[in-house]
């Protein structure tokens, strides 16, 4: 008995050894059975010791929050800082710039030449225009193009605070390949022409300009009276809304992005659509409206024979359920208008050639993705293989990828490459950049701005970046 009560005391030494090392508590001799027993299972024994091994680190651990706290503290001063003063500069150089207003010597570009262009409109610009700069009113620009004005333009406006657009002789290469379709010119004596090609592709490195020659043309051949179906975002049509497997096609309708179609359609061209008469009185197949389902007992909608296309499109907008088949059928109409010219002109074309948003559901647990031509508004303008007049331009900032030189559906020839800035043009593009005061007078450079220009490759955007930092 006194030899197991031995052996039950010294196992109670060698377990409290172990616990108070682990735990930094100095070790106190066994003095009886009874305080072995108590000191084995009290609570108080391990709560001194945790306290007294996180007295340290707690402290340090004040310290890193307060001095987290600080940095916080700093950042958002510093960041309403900045803002402050951004503010500040942003209405110091508006006011200038409004002082400079009456100033025309400082309306100077490269070797002399005058900065901004006097020509009064884009069907009157020639080449003795080129690398100069040309001023709109944003009026006439938001009445030209309702549907929405490029990004590309809008932050070249906020930057530069002057809506004014370089001429590119690129842009009036295109503009003057439209214009030889409805009107061409005489041939030369030696039957040599030059090309004419009524489907094109603008493709091109990112900022290079691409929307904003689109929109100019969409806005020239407006001025000109064309009738001109413009789409600004054509990533929206495979992208947001409902979508619905229609049994009757076999492609998918979006009666959202079919209904927005419509209305941005009808907001430039209302007048000129209550014009045109309606060459197809087939049926309009419906499909699921936009949340509601199906029609019941009815599975199409005929035109009156006296319908104007503007009648067309109002009916796509009154009915939902009709709405992708007014779409598609407006897309055949444009086809057959002889009267006046007709241009498809679609930005974010290359959101046409990839996946979609959109998924079906094939079992319980996976989905196929939707191919953009798997929609039916997509399938019905993507294609260029006709003889109307079609533009469409490709958009890098959309993220689609690289997409192979052979497209589906779009002529062989008719991609195109459109370049960024050359030295003539950022020549011009940088002395503007210093009449609107992006760039310091005393820090400007012909050196300067060239190695600038090196350095972003002509890329527009990150040389408006860039210049301000000119020393």
């Amino acid at each position: 008995m006194w030899r197991s009560f031995l052996r039950g005391a010294a196992s109670a030494a060698t377990t409290r050894y172990r616990l108070t090392s682990s735990t930094a508590i100095k070790v106190l001799p066994p003095a009886s059975s009874k305080t072995v027993s108590a000191t084995r299972f009290s609570q108080p024994l391990y709560s001194r010791g945790y306290a007294a091994k996180t007295t340290k680190s707690s402290v340090t651990k004040v310290k890193k929050n307060v001095s987290k706290t600080k940095s916080k503290a700093d950042i958002k001063s510093e960041a309403s800082a900045a803002a402050a003063d951004d503010v500040d500069y942003d209405e110091i150089r508006a006011r200038r710039l409004a002082e400079d207003e009456n100033d025309k010597s400082l309306d100077v570009g490269p070797n002399g030449r005058p900065l901004f262009t006097s020509t009064p409109s884009l069907s009157q610009l020639s080449h003795k225009d080129s690398c100069s700069y040309m001023k709109f009113r944003m009026e006439d620009l938001n009445a030209a193009l309702p549907e929405g004005l490029p990004m590309g333009m809008v932050k070249e406006f906020e930057e530069s605070k002057r809506s004014a657009l370089l001429v590119r002789q690129c842009f009036l290469d295109l503009r003057d390949n439209f214009r030889r379709v409805v009107d061409p010119p005489l041939q030369s004596s030696d039957g040599k022409g030059q090309k004419v090609r009524k489907q094109i592709v603008l493709d091109g490195p990112v900022s290079c300009g691409k929307s904003i020659a689109l929109a100019m043309l969409v806005h020239w051949a407006r001025d000109e009276g064309w009738l001109v179906f413009y789409v600004p975002n054509g990533r929206e049509w495979t992208h947001g809304g409902f979508f619905y497997r229609n049994p009757q096609t076999g492609f998918w309708d979006t009666p959202v992005q079919a209904a927005n179609t419509l209305q941005d359609f009808l907001k430039y061209n209302e007048s000129r659509l209550q014009e045109l008469p309606c060459q197809i009185f087939d049926p309009i197949p419906l499909g699921e409206g936009a949340g509601v389902g199906w029609m019941k007992g009815v599975d199409s909608m005929a035109m009156p024979e006296s319908s104007t296309l503007y009648d067309l499109v109002q009916t796509g907008l009154t009915y939902t359920h009709a709405a992708v088949g007014v779409v598609i059928r407006l897309r055949k109409e444009l086809s057959l208008v002889k009267d006046i010219p007709v241009l498809l002109a679609i930005d974010q074309y290359n959101n046409w050639f990839t996946f979609s948003e959109y998924e079906e559901p094939v079992t319980v647990r996976s989905c196929r993705p939707l191919h953009a031509r798997e929609l039916a508004t997509v399938n019905a303008f993507r294609p260029m293989m006709h003889n109307d007049m079609m533009v469409g331009a490709f958009s890098h900032s959309t993220a689609v990828g690289k997409l192979r030189k052979d497209l589906p559906d779009v002529p062989i020839d008719a991609r195109i490459n459109f370049p960024r800035y050359n030295l003539d043009e950022a020549a011009t593009v940088c002395h503007y950049y210093l009449r609107q005061r992006l760039i310091l007078r005393e820090a400007f450079s012909e050196e300067g701005w060239k190695k600038i220009f090196y350095l972003s490759n002509g890329n527009g955007a990150e040389m408006r970046w860039l210049l301000p930092f000119m020393k």
